[in-house]
């Protein structure tokens, strides 16, 4: 019992497209098999044979397309005597599925094609297939997305570090410029990054990573868009180019850390298209939130803007991770506390100063909250006692994430003491001696002037120094002229709140019909 096989094409009438076609020879007898891709059906002339042909048909068609039999169509054999052979059988039956725009079967053999330079482990060639199949003519969307998925999968099983980098410039070339690959490039950008920084090529890492604009990404999850930003604005501060840093961050919207996952409906779609869930690997949005939040403070200590550090630390301060460790919510509120000293005096200072004060969890902490109130409090604070109070606690401070309390950190808070005790010196007197002023600020008479000259040079207080008297005035005086204007604007407001006043009344009167009682 022997078969011979003869390929040979036939018209398939029913989709006006060629069938690739087999005809064997049984005993003499003429059998046809016809393989349809556009329903991936086998058909003969002998219908019986379609569940069990016989083993010497099976055998011979086996060896000569390297394909399986089965009921529901042929599938790839999982061994085969030459790999450039088995590609080819599946670039034909590629090329039919594509030419009859059958989305299945094109992508199942493309992804088999994918799927046999795998376990054959030669990169080389699954390179060169995944750019081919990506340039053929009329290549269908489905089939790229679906090459680009599985070749993804394949990315960290290569042997070597060159391999790796090789497989992600070739998928990058083939989702270049393509919408429905956005995603994909996206992730294969942030590996190809970490395995530059992973290389010490921190400004090569960050060059990739500011190319990808994932906020403009619709069908991309909201926690991997931030990952993705965040990730941005780190290589640009590890890099030292604050500049760009400030201009990423700015793509991230604080308020979208404050909205409750659970309440928030789930849209099922966004622009069109679905959006895709996010890796497992990405944090959720309060990790997130307080990821941002470090590399904001990272940000602002290069700045030394310790009012912004202090309210980042309050944001983070604020998440319920933090606040349900001990260990940490102490940490994070020392914090608090260091950086609003250190602020310089403006209102929003003052609204986080009262705010701190208020905090329950302050009473863990004693030394702080003492600290607080006399800043709060409007009464001279002597340097030379506080410091000596305080100078093992500034100096014991060295893990802040926005840079140590070292002599930097001194100076500034002995800067802020003594700016303090100067408006507290401008609310107690109209004038004062220069030489009382720097008693009751520890300085020298020089150091008193030139920082009272500061606070005036910014607009802190308003001050006026008679140098040859050696008197400092705190409020300017005024010619008659001048207070005499104030005064007939303070009494012209007083009579159109009389007016006003008087008008409401008659109104609600009228409405009532109530009779004033006299």
């Amino acid at each position: 019992m022997r078969a011979y096989s003869h390929q040979f094409w036939m018209p398939d009438h029913r989709f006006k497209w060629q069938a690739h076609c087999m005809r064997f020879y049984y005993f003499g007898a003429p059998i046809i098999l016809k393989y349809t891709t556009s329903n991936h059906k086998i058909s003969c002339i002998r219908e019986e044979w379609l569940n069990n042909p016989p083993t010497c048909i099976r055998a011979q068609l086996e060896a000569e397309r390297i394909y399986n039999f089965k009921q529901d169509g042929f599938y790839l054999q999982e061994g085969g005597s030459n790999l450039d052979s088995q590609i080819e059988s599946l670039l034909n039956a590629e090329k039919q599925a594509r030419l009859e725009g059958d989305v299945t079967a094109t992508k199942k053999a493309a992804m088999d094609i994918i799927q046999l330079c795998y376990q054959a482990k030669d990169w080389k060639t699954l390179n060169e297939q995944i750019l081919a199949l990506s340039k053929k003519r009329g290549q269908l969307k489905q089939a790229v997305t679906a090459i680009v998925q599985q070749a993804m999968q394949y990315i960290d099983e290569t042997p070597d570090v060159e391999t790796r980098i090789d497989l992600i410039k070739t998928l990058n070339t083939v989702s270049a410029g393509k919408i429905y690959v956005e995603i994909e490039r996206a992730r294969l950008v942030k590996k190809l990054a970490k395995i530059k920084e992973e290389q010490g090529e921190i400004a090569e890492a960050g060059d990739l990573m500011e190319e990808i604009a994932v906020e403009t990404f619709g069908a991309m999850a909201k926690t991997e868009k931030i990952a993705f930003i965040l990730e941005q604005v780190r290589l640009c501060l590890d890099r030292q180019d604050y500049m760009r840093a400030q201009i990423l961050s700015r793509k991230i919207s604080p308020r979208v850390f404050d909205i409750d996952a659970s309440k928030e409906k789930k849209k099922p779609k966004e622009g069109g298209n679905v959006i895709e869930e996010a890796p497992a690997d990405i944090p959720s949005l309060l990790e997130l939130k307080r990821i941002y939040y470090e590399l904001m403070i990272r940000y602002y200590s290069h700045n030394d803007d310790y009012l912004e550090i202090c309210r980042c630390y309050k944001s983070i301060y604020d998440i319920p991770s933090v606040k349900e460790d001990p260990a940490q919510m102490v940490q994070v509120l020392r914090k608090i506390c260091w950086f609003i000293i250190l602020a310089k005096h403006d209102p929003m200072q003052s609204s986080l100063l009262n705010s701190t004060l208020e905090d329950k969890n302050l009473s863990e902490i004693q030394n702080f909250r003492v600290l607080l109130k006399q800043i709060a409090t409007m009464e001279v604070i002597q340097w030379t006692s506080l410091w000596e109070a305080y100078k093992a606690e500034v100096e014991n401070e060295k893990n802040m994430l926005g840079g140590s309390l070292g002599d930097k950190a001194a100076e500034d808070l002995k800067q802020r003491i003594i700016e303090h005790n100067i408006l507290v010196l401008s609310k107690y007197y109209s004038g004062i001696t220069m030489k009382r002023v720097a008693q009751l600020l520890c300085l020298s008479l020089e150091e008193a002037e030139k920082h009272l000259s500061d606070m005036v040079v910014s607009k802190a207080l308003v001050a006026k120094i008679d140098r040859p008297m050696g008197i400092v005035c705190f409020q300017i005086a005024k010619d008659s002229n001048e207070v005499l204007n104030s005064w007939a604007v303070n009494l012209g407001k007083v009579l159109d709140l009389v007016e006003k006043s008087c008008h409401q009344i008659h109104k609600e009167t009228m409405a009532h019909k109530a009779a004033l009682k006299v």
